[in-house]
């Protein structure tokens, strides 16, 4: 874990569960965090807790659907911390649904936030990371697209997006910016409380409160990639309860 001191973390929906767990862990583990989403009550919560503990964390409010507030985000660590280590791109949303249920609302939601809020959290690192000559982008994906299954063509879509990026960025990178996906299966956190389709969210819900693995785990995953030596890079995690299909 030496190589995680000092290292300073921007991670973008960091308000609760995955993000959160990421933002507690590496903190711990001594990196500088710093905290986005959009809901700044939770986020100056955190902070207080991690720098309770000893720990160094600021934030910065940010909504992924928004260019400028990505680059806010790094922005805020270059200047409190002096550098950016590693961007964690974890703020995802999830619509489930027939695909002829034509749901376009949800469809542009996911791709606004699971595809086009990742690019733009690597768009606002990559020129830093270039300028210091080192970096690590942390996309966290999904199991979905790993498993075609409906109801969540969309969204798998969008996670398999993100896939296909980060595979050719790897190969157009020269090794000095690493680049690892982290796709959990199901985990313990509120992320059914956005889904509209009643059915859905409540078949959902089950599944994790029957199974669902703890934040945590996704966490020391994120830990495991960040902390290997700059001539190591870790591609892709899948990481999800030993009972999930």
């Amino acid at each position: 874990m030496q190589n995680i001191q000092e290292k300073v973390v921007a991670i973008t929906g960091a308000s609760s569960g995955i993000g959160k767990a990421i933002a507690i862990e590496l903190a711990k583990n001594g990196a500088k965090v710093v905290l986005g989403a959009r809901r700044t009550e939770q986020l100056q919560q955190i902070v207080e807790e991690i720098k309770s503990e000893g720990g160094e964390a600021t934030f910065a409010q940010v909504d992924v659907k928004n260019k400028a507030d990505l680059v806010g985000l790094v922005n805020t660590a270059v200047e409190q911390y002096g550098k950016l280590d590693v961007i964690v791109n974890n703020a995802g949303v999830c619509q489930l649904s027939r695909v002829d249920d034509l749901d376009i609302d949800g469809w542009e939601e996911m791709i606004d936030i699971n595809l086009k809020g990742v690019l733009y959290g690597m768009a606002a690192a990559i020129p830093v990371f270039k300028r210091q000559r080192s970096g690590h982008i942390v996309n966290i994906i999904s199991t979905s697209g790993i498993k075609i299954v409906p109801m969540q063509g969309i969204y798998a879509g969008t996670k398999n997006a993100i896939r296909t990026i980060a595979e050719a960025f790897r190969q157009e990178s020269d090794g000095s910016v690493r680049i690892t996906g982290v796709s959990p299966g199901v985990v313990k956190t509120d992320f059914a409380t956005n889904i509209k389709n009643e059915e859905m969210k409540t078949a959902i819900q089950q599944g994790m409160d029957q199974y669902a693995i703890h934040p945590l785990a996704i966490a020391n995953a994120v830990i495991y990639a960040v902390s290997q030596p700059a001539d190591v890079e870790i591609g892709d995690i899948v990481i999800r309860p030993s009972k999930q299909n």
